[in-house]
This record gives structure tokens, sequence and C-alpha cells, in this order.
């Protein structure tokens, strides 16, 4: 099944013409799931300024056979940004990921209470990512659902229904729009951030990154949730890996870490993640004593916030770490370019999952903390 999708995307790397045969058999596979993950996913972790009008496309031509009615509303190449125009009602559109919400779109929500003082702003997304933001009185919500789990078809269909009669829209290369190829408004009053080619070469992080194109060096990522209840934990941790198995390590190296982490005496709370399969991964991993959160990922984003350390993989909890000042312990992997794991990297210690001694150095770092009591 992945051959066909593997094809396609040498040629896209290689900066070669497909054929439209090739293409529909792509977009065939597994409902477009392999499409997504195998090519779109690839060409967008790269963060090669060169690869973003081969995206553009690839993917005007998978619009135009998969939802030909929006083909009026497709631009054929995402372009640049635009100004931010005078506006009093702004609307920030989700980039679909927990994490990339935390560590990119807050970043716009930032810059855009301080550039709009008496606006109406409007986090446009799923509901358990405005969660995440639903605590601060400047930002209100429009609920668009995604299917990022689904087939083309339904991923596409968000973007069919969306549109917006006034404000400004600012997209941070937003899967709603599918990277800036569907219009969702004029262009006149369209701002689009294309996070994989601004920066060009150098390997600044994508916080830095989104406030030097909302141009307010003072926007900063954040989250605003409900604050959380009772007597708060030592150390939070994730074993979560955003649906991306790359970037786990072994259950045997999971049940060690917690049971280093539990060695510390410190009161630790671990996740459970929001699938069955990662419920069952903490569960066999978790150390005698610790606590774990099971249920929707904003609670546990408030405690993380009121944390002292956060331990976890590269993930949305890590960001929230990173976001909050809160010191982490990060274990990076699955990263496909040195560029991509630049991009993504959080505020802390971070640590080489590929490394043979990744339990040492977490050791050497858990050492240099002290817990207040």
């Amino acid at each position: 099944m992945a051959s066909t999708c593997n094809e396609l995307l040498d040629l896209c790397l290689r900066g070669e013409q497909w054929s439209p045969q090739l293409l529909d058999r792509a977009i065939a596979e597994d409902e477009g799931l392999a499409l997504f993950s195998i090519v779109v996913e690839r060409l967008g972790d790269l963060f090669e300024p060169r690869l973003c009008d081969v995206y553009a496309s690839l993917f005007s031509e998978v619009i135009a056979r998969v939802r030909p009615e929006l083909i009026p509303r497709t631009r054929r190449f995402a372009g640049s940004t635009g100004r931010w125009p005078a506006s009093s009602r702004v609307y920030v559109l989700s980039r679909i990921t927990l994490g990339a919400d935390v560590a990119v779109t807050s970043v716009m929500l930032d810059a855009a209470k301080r550039r709009y003082p008496s606006a109406e702003i409007f986090f446009v997304g799923p509901r358990k990512n405005y969660e995440l933001f639903e605590a601060d009185p400047g930002i209100a919500h429009r609920d668009v659902p995604y299917a990022r789990g689904g087939s083309l078809p339904d991923r596409l269909r968000a973007s069919e229904a969306l549109w917006f009669d006034d404000g400004v829209v600012i997209d941070p290369d937003s899967r709603l729009t599918q990277l800036g190829l569907i219009r969702v408004c004029p262009d006149n009053r369209y701002c689009f951030f294309e996070s994989r080619s601004f920066g060009g070469d150098a390997d600044d992080r994508l916080p830095d990154l989104a406030a030097r194109w909302a141009g307010d060096p003072a926007a900063r990522p954040y989250v605003a949730r409900r604050p959380a209840g009772g007597p708060a934990f030592d150390i939070t941790v994730s074993l979560g890996v955003g649906e991306n198995p790359a970037k786990r390590l072994s259950d045997d190296f999971e049940r060690q870490l917690l049971q280093m982490v539990a060695g510390t005496g410190a009161s630790v709370l671990v996740d459970k993640g929001s699938s069955a399969a990662e419920r069952e991964r903490v569960e066999r991993a978790v150390a005698t004593g610790m606590r774990t959160h099971d249920g929707p990922f904003a609670p546990f984003a408030a405690e993380i916030a009121r944390s002292q350390l956060f331990v976890g993989y590269d993930s949305a909890a890590g960001h929230v770490a990173s976001a909050c000042g809160v010191p982490l312990i990060s274990i990076a992997k699955g990263f496909i370019s040195p560029r991509m794991a630049a991009r993504w990297r959080p505020t802390g210690t971070v640590i080489n999952g590929d490394a043979p001694d990744v339990l040492e150095q977490v050791r050497r770092a858990l050492a240099t903390y002290t817990f207040r009591r």
C-alpha cells in the first residue's frame, strides 16, 4: 500500500512531476490516510522552503479530484504573508494538533490581543483545543471540528464549511485551510504564516518565528486553562506521542523511566493519554505510589502548569510546560530532519531519544532538581 505514496514522495523530493495515474492511486490508498502520513506530513516536516511550492502544486490537484466544488476557493500557491489590517473582529485558526496550538497558534493569539485591544478575538477550531485558552477572557471560540484521523474527504469537509464574512483571519499554517490553499475569506483580510518556509534555512524555534512574523517580539506561547484543584504534584509525566509511534522508546524503557522518577521521592502525576493503546502502556509502566490522570487534556495541562518539573516524550504536554515556564526533561525522538527537531524544540533539557544512554541522561538531569515540599 505504502509503495505508491513512497513513490510519489520520492518524485516530490526530487522536484519531478508525478503522473495523474500515480496521484489517483495515492488518493485511493487507505482513503487518503497514507497520502497524508507519508507524503503531505513529510513535505511539511522537512521545513525546506522549496517544498512549499511542491506541496501547493500537489495538494491543489488533490483538492480538485476529491472536492472539485472547492476549486473556486483554491489558490494555486499559498504565497507569503499579508499585513494585519484594522478590524473589530479577528479569527485565529487552529493548527489542529494540541502541541502546535500551544507552540504557534497561542503566539498569534497573544500578538492579536495587543494589536487589536478593542476587537473580538476568536480561536477557530475544535473544542478540546480551545479548552487550553478558555480561561482567557479576551479569547472567544468558534467551534470547527476537524477529522484529524479521518479520510481525505472528511478532512476537506471542514474547509468546505468554513467561510468568514467579516473580520481578519490569521492563519498559522492551519489544516483548516490545508496550509493556506483553501480561501476562507477575501484575500485582503487574510494573513498567512507559512511556517514551513518562514525562517529559511536557519534553525530558529517556531514560537520565535511566529512572533517575528507577527511583528511582535514580545509575543509568547501561553495557555489559559481553568485552574486545577487540590494539592499540586511535584512532577508531571506524559508518555504521549501524538499518534506517532516513532517518537517513543520501548515498554521496558518507559517502565524504568517511571521507576527512576518515582525514586526521587516526589509526588508524581502521569497522564494516561487519549487512546486505549497509550492507556495500556501507562498502566504497564506506572510505578507504585504514582497517581494517574485519565480524561481530557486541558485539566492535565493545568496540573503541568503548577508542577515543578515535567518529564516525557516530545509532545503537546511538553509544549505546555515550555509555555508555562515549567522546567522540563523532554525525550526527543522520531524527527525526520535536524531542522524539524530545532523548530519544535521546547525550552528546557532536551535529550536525544536515539542516544545509547537516554536513561543515564535522564538520571543526571533529575539529580539537578530539588522539590519544594
